[in-house]
């Protein structure tokens, strides 16, 4: 069983040791079977055979708030486990410093080898944390787990190569606290974790790739190529489970999206948009076209 695994990566201090259990509950967790005749097709080699016939995630009595049969544990933290570094402090007060010098580079490598392991975080939690979702979404988000685990070793290995280490510079608690926010309802944590934050990753990643290989680091430039790719099918993943969740519940998707970004205070983005990233991962040209506005709310 995969659960107690993710848990356990979940709470887990030492970055070595959370990274090895989020890829044991991801092998644990895989679906033993694929779609007859998808086997080759690695678009399709994660779905579980639960998946409905029409590609969409298989439907389990009861809603989503449903226990599953076997589950005699809550599965769930107020804080993930995370080394005693790096030191967290408001996002204001995290340094801001220029690419020019190899400090300046290593701190941006560190920054984003932070919402890495902050997405490891997340990836678990969103599998503990709602276990009443069908086996295809905890498939998904194990994946997920282990491919952002991925992520952060290949920068925590570069960032070594610079003469740093994770921990040696400040960071914040952003994403975690989005996750807080949404612990008690799965539809707002498909709303506001994939379709908001991770998506505004794919807006900035290819700038930042840009400014780090302008300045000699084709390293982290290769690594962000490669996390940008990822984390297109990590938002369609959201996408795709937000929307299904408004089908079961019979909600409009763009009224709910517009009701939980209102309710936080949030925006659904902030153009520049990378627009074929965001039409990968699923968004629609509609949408990509009303938050491009020039003076445009942001709101869904």
């Amino acid at each position: 069983m995969h659960r107690p695994t993710a848990f356990e990566a979940l709470r887990a201090t030492g970055p070595d040791e959370k990274i090895r259990l989020a890829h044991e509950a991801h092998d644990a967790g895989r679906p033993r079977q694929l779609h007859e005749g998808h086997e080759g097709d690695e678009g399709h080699e994660r779905r579980q055979v639960d998946a409905a016939p029409d590609g969409q995630p298989a439907d389990v009595p009861g809603g989503h708030h449903a226990a599953m049969p076997d589950l005699d544990t809550v599965w769930q933290v107020d804080a993930p486990g995370r080394p005693e570094r790096p030191r967290l402090v408001h996002p204001a007060r995290v340094p801001r410093r220029g690419l020019a010098t190899p400090l300046g580079r290593a701190a941006l490598v560190h920054a984003i080898a932070h919402i890495e392991f902050n997405a490891i975080n997340l990836a678990l939690d969103a599998s503990c944390r709602f276990a009443g979702m069908p086996a295809a979404y905890h498939a998904d988000w194990l994946r997920i787990a282990s491919e952002e685990a991925l992520h952060f070793s290949l920068l925590r290995e570069h960032l070594r190569r610079l003469g740093h280490d994770y921990g040696d510079f400040e960071a914040h608690d952003g994403l975690w606290e989005m996750a807080w926010l949404t612990r008690n309802d799965v539809l707002a944590r498909m709303a506001l974790v994939p379709r908001v934050l991770e998506a505004r990753g794919l807006d900035v990643t290819p700038g930042i790739r840009d400014r780090l290989a302008s300045h000699g680091d084709a390293t982290a430039a290769t690594i962000l190529d490669r996390i940008l790719q990822d984390e297109i099918n990590h938002v369609a993943t959201g996408n795709r489970w937000f929307m299904w969740l408004c089908e079961r519940e019979a909600r409009d998707p763009k009224a709910e999206f517009a009701r939980l970004l209102e309710l936080l205070d949030m925006k659904a983005a902030r153009p520049p948009l990378n627009r074929p990233a965001r039409l990968a991962a699923g968004f629609t040209a509609p949408e990509i076209d009303g938050w491009e506005g020039a003076d445009a709310p942001m709101r869904a």
